[in-house]
């Protein structure tokens, strides 16, 4: 929770080390599923109130928020690391790079533009029942991307992380059963299949263009991954 999130947590529950964090990470996909919730009640709530796009953009502003734009940060150094024109170094470089640039920012744009769209297409309780599968399903998908590419740094989160077999299996456990309690059988495959969809194509393109894992690569896969399985939910729902 403390990884995650901004919520506070005692210090003798917080987890610092990187064995610790190790220890962790088959929680990740819980605790992914409680920002969802959080988020998707959220919109519940205040729809009668004012209406589906206003709740629709509450739900957003506190799926970002909750997690101190975390992901959504990552998301928009990873673009304007891929908008680069170089070799690894430029790029992981430029990722670094505090200021937004052009590809960042459009990135950010479309990406909200999207999401909002699809939320605004679901009905109340579609809607909480999506932001769960999302927000879980995309922390399993980082975990998954994890696995399949090196770090491409020696230092920083995407070198620190360690995902054992272990915390994986338990991790797809959790995942797979949040995205399968949540929307059943057909539909949770679907979201199963679009977590892993993004794992792939993200992985492929960080070791294409950086050499392999970031910490950048690995949130930008959350965001990208909850908006992939809001899409295919909204659009099996139509």
């Amino acid at each position: 929770m403390s990884f995650l999130t901004i919520v506070p947590v005692p210090s003798s529950w917080s987890k610092a080390t990187a064995t610790d964090l190790a220890e962790a990470l088959p929680w990740l996909p819980l605790v992914g599923a409680a920002i969802g919730a959080l988020a998707g009640a959220a919109r519940y709530f205040a729809e009668p109130l004012f209406g589906r796009p206003v709740s629709s953009a509450l739900a957003m502003v506190i799926l970002v928020a909750v997690t101190g734009a975390l992901h959504q940060d990552a998301l928009a150094d990873f673009a304007d690391g891929l908008g680069v024109r170089g070799d690894h170094a430029r790029r992981l470089a430029a990722m670094r790079d505090s200021a937004l640039g052009a590809f960042a920012v459009l990135t950010l744009i479309g990406w909200a533009l999207l999401l909002f769209t699809a939320l605004d297409s679901m009905s109340r309780t579609h809607g909480l029942l999506a932001l769960v599968v999302a927000a879980a399903t995309g922390r399993l998908a980082a975990l998954l991307h994890a696995v399949a590419i090196p770090p491409a740094r020696s230092d920083g989160l995407g070198a620190s992380l360690r995902v054992t077999p272990g915390a994986l299996l338990m991790a797809s456990l959790t995942g797979a059963g949040a995205a399968l309690a949540g929307v059943g059988l057909p539909r949770g495959a679907l979201a199963i299949c679009a977590c892993l969809l993004i794992a792939v194509l993200t992985a492929a393109l960080a070791r294409t263009a950086i050499g392999g894992r970031t910490g950048d690569t690995l949130g930008a896969t959350v965001a990208l991954t909850e908006l992939a399985v809001c899409l295919a939910l909204v659009a099996s729902w139509r």
